[in-house]
């Protein structure tokens, strides 16, 4: 029986694992600040998750020229510039808010989405160096990271905002400045990156599949859609999760402690998600994510207690990691190796298209769909039937596709 060397994917693995810990918290510093930013600087209400959005569509509209990058110079040179646009995006959302200027804040979301942009792909670039065997645990492993940015993240907010009592949006200053330093020292993580450049492609070498045939592929359509639905439910809950619990008359020091929950239940199971995925398939680990995902909607709808927020998070957090890793995997073995720049970025497009869409429509939800904030709550959490709907239609309808040609 021939053995199979991962040592070199297990060292990219290693590095990844740490880039998403320290870099990768400032994503949930964010999600716990920006709304509440956005809603003390917009002229609207029903803005005030605008600048989340900012920073996903940042990341969707990125997503197609910075797989480009990799592909052409490879990975590490993706994300050094992944890691500086966050720190210029950081640095001018602390601008922005010193000069209390909504406009200016929304261009440095929207640079830090560069930063997401780069981070989406740490779970490609695990695979790149890895065997079939080892690819589904490595995609967990690094997704496992984002344990100690659960951590990191919120509490560095907790820290920064409770020592700050100023009611103005100038308390949140501190928390972009140490978004800025943790870009820039996480910069250097990457040089011990080991991934190969992609080989210059000969002239008669095989082009792929272009992006509509890639996308008619059923295995390939349906990982897409799970994973959009996946990722987008998640922020439309999480996005207005902060809003919520302070309308609801809680602290920001608890709305950063449920995001610490929340985070943690995203990130905790990727220890044990690709044994799953490996012993009882991508399809049923999938379908689990979709099931847990209505149940943290259900849950949410049963009250406004901080009992429901706690829950009905880690609920989402677990649904998530079920469903995106389930989707990441299933996607990262339909298509050949001279496809990966095109069908990634791809991909990255749309999960992060409907992300986008996802956190826009999350403050609208929120504060525009009711009187009251425990309206507003019911509305996100009732949105999300018709595309848990969507996803595991798409789903069961792959594997009783799939039956057939099994057979």
């Amino acid at each position: 029986m021939t053995m199979i060397d991962d040592t070199r994917a297990k060292r990219n693995v290693a590095v990844l694992v740490i880039a998403q810990a320290f870099l990768g918290s400032q994503m949930p510093m964010y999600f716990v600040v920006g709304g509440l930013a956005g809603q003390q600087l917009s002229p609207n209400l029903c803005l005030a998750t605008l600048p989340i959005s900012m920073i996903v569509f940042g990341s969707m509209t990125t997503a197609p020229w910075l797989s480009g990058v990799m592909q052409r110079f490879g990975r590490r040179a993706g994300f050094v510039v992944g890691a500086f646009g966050g720190m210029s995006g950081a640095a001018l959302c602390a601008y922005a808010l010193m000069i209390e200027s909504f406009l200016v804040f929304l261009l440095g979301s929207y640079l830090a989405g560069i930063y997401m942009s780069s981070q989406g792909f740490f779970r490609f670039a695990a695979t790149d160096t890895a065997s079939d065997e080892y690819r589904p645990k490595a995609i967990s492993y690094v997704m496992a990271g984002g344990l100690l940015s659960a951590v990191i993240g919120p509490q560095l907010v907790s820290l920064l905002t409770g020592a700050n009592p100023d009611a103005t949006v100038v308390r949140f200053l501190p928390v972009y400045i140490a978004a800025i330093a943790l870009n820039a020292a996480g910069m250097a993580l990457f040089a011990f990156l080991k991934i190969p450049k992609p080989p210059i492609p000969a002239v008669d070498a095989p082009k792929g599949r272009s992006r509509m045939e890639l996308l008619k592929t059923p295995r390939i359509a349906v990982a897409v859609v799970c994973g959009m639905v996946s990722y987008a439910l998640m922020n439309l809950v999480m996005t207005s999760t902060p809003l919520a619990v302070v309308g609801c008359g809680y602290d920001i020091v608890d709305a950063s402690h449920i995001v610490t929950g929340h985070v943690l239940a995203m990130y905790a199971p990727s220890f044990f998600t690709g044994h799953l995925i490996a012993r009882f398939g991508v399809e049923k680990i999938l379908g689990l994510g979709i099931a847990i995902l209505a149940v943290a909607g259900m849950v949410a709808l049963q009250g406004v207690e901080l009992s429901n927020f706690y829950i009905a998070l880690i609920l989402l957090g677990i649904g998530w990691n079920f469903g995106f890793i389930g989707a990441t995997s299933m996607l990262a073995g339909a298509h050949e190796p001279h496809e990966r720049g095109r069908m990634q970025g791809l991909n990255d497009l749309l999960v992060f298209g409907g992300v986008t869409f996802a956190s826009l429509a999350s403050g609208g939800l929120m504060n525009c769909s009711g009187g009251s904030a425990v309206e507003g709550w019911a509305a996100v959490n009732i949105a999300m039937i018709p595309f848990l709907v969507l996803a595991g239609g798409a789903l069961i309808w792959l594997v009783l596709r799939q039956k057939p040609e099994q057979a």
